[in-house]
């Protein structure tokens, strides 16, 4: 059964919907808006919310306002008997009021107007499920991809991604989904880049003018890339200003993903944390302090791992490449710090069947799984 919440301040109205309509829906009742929002925030969520205009301490349009704040997609009903023209003025523009109901109500347009509310609740949840499912499905897309065609590339962003969530962390972020899809996507312009520039980048080589060019290309071609993706916009424009210096007027998760680019290119040569802050804060006005600050204590945190030299037909989901995964010559199959899933499994799985792969390769296991992984 579809929820759907009563809130009045009289409780013999609250009786009479509970009475008629629950044969119907799963229905909660509050008396009063305090009680209201509170049943919102622990109890719901609620396809459908129906409030009376009037009722001490907090109106209907002031209750439905901060209902829409807690619920955005809970579709809501006001129930009054005497609306004027500025009440529902008000009622619409703030509380964004899908229906008006006038006391007293017959019982069939209640209902009525109860199963619309919840079509429309449902309407926008399955949109939102369908976009979310679409996005994920985007995402693991170019990852995977990323991955086929660059495999330093995509072992970089896989480490970033850690070294993003440990200092987003530190410095509590509130919403932090944006700036872990950045950093997932922070090199898909290097899909078609060469190879031998992110080898030379991640020892530390000269570049030449050309290679330089190419390289610094790649956030400008990756935000490009995902730009026009629904609800990725936000994350093109921290990609685009990943290796721009300090700045306002940067999104904060461009600051944040060009520190940790820079901490992870130090790291990837060898350097211990105390020499690349050292070296990062000799770098005068390319870093947010308050950034950099937060990263010196997030450099002292990591995961807590077991380190082990395996085979491949060991791997595991969830382990995280020590080394390069090298087949005969050389070749860069997996960059060292890549988190094994699935599709990377399974790609070096076939792979072995016609190549000879550099074995044993050294993993590091999450100590929460080293047990269940038979490797201790």
């Amino acid at each position: 059964m579809d929820k759907v919440l009563f809130v009045d301040d009289e409780r013999h109205i609250l009786d009479a919907f509970r009475n008629n309509l629950r044969k119907y829906f799963a229905v909660t009742t509050s008396q009063g808006p305090e009680a209201g929002l509170q049943a919102l925030e622990t109890e719901g969520p609620f396809a459908t919310v129906v409030s009376d205009l009037k009722m001490p301490g907090m109106d209907g349009v002031a209750f439905l306002s901060r209902a829409r704040e807690i619920s955005p997609n809970t579709t809501r009903i006001m129930l009054t008997g005497h609306a004027g023209m500025d009440a529902s003025i008000k009622a619409v523009n703030q509380g964004q009021v899908f229906r008006f109901l006038t006391k007293p109500c017959p019982m069939p347009d209640l209902l009525a107007a109860l199963e619309a509310g919840v079509r429309q609740y449902q309407l926008i949840t399955a949109e939102r499920e369908l976009l979310h499912g679409t996005l994920r499905g985007t995402i693991k897309l170019l990852t995977e991809a990323l991955g086929l065609a660059n495999p330093m590339a995509f072992g970089k962003s896989q480490r970033i991604k850690a070294l993003v969530g440990r200092l987003s962390k530190v410095m509590t972020m509130k919403s932090t989904l944006e700036l872990e899809l950045a950093a997932m996507l922070s090199h898909i312009g290097c899909m078609g880049l060469p190879q031998q520039i992110l080898e030379k980048v991640e020892t530390g080589k000269k570049l030449t003018a050309q290679e330089s060019f190419l390289y610094r290309e790649h956030p400008r071609l990756g935000a490009m890339l995902i730009q026009h993706i629904p609800r990725l916009g936000g994350v093109a424009e921290i990609i685009a200003a990943q290796q721009d210096d300090y700045s306002h007027t940067i999104p904060q998760g461009a600051r944040v993903l060009r520190l940790a680019l820079d901490y992870d290119a130090l790291e990837s040569r060898g350097s211990a944390p105390n020499e690349i802050l050292f070296v990062l804060r000799e770098r005068k006005g390319a870093y947010d302090p308050d950034i950099l600050d937060a990263m010196e204590k997030a450099a002292c945190t990591s995961d807590e791992y077991v380190r082990r030299c395996i085979t491949v037909r060991h791997f595991k989901k969830g382990m995280v490449l020590a080394q390069h995964v090298t087949a005969v010559g050389n070749i860069i199959l997996l960059s060292s710090g890549t988190e094994l899933n699935d599709a990377s499994i399974l790609r070096l799985q076939e792979v072995s069947k016609s190549f000879s792969i550099h074995e044993p390769i050294c993993v590091l296991i999450p100590l929460d799984d080293s047990h269940g992984s038979g490797l201790l």
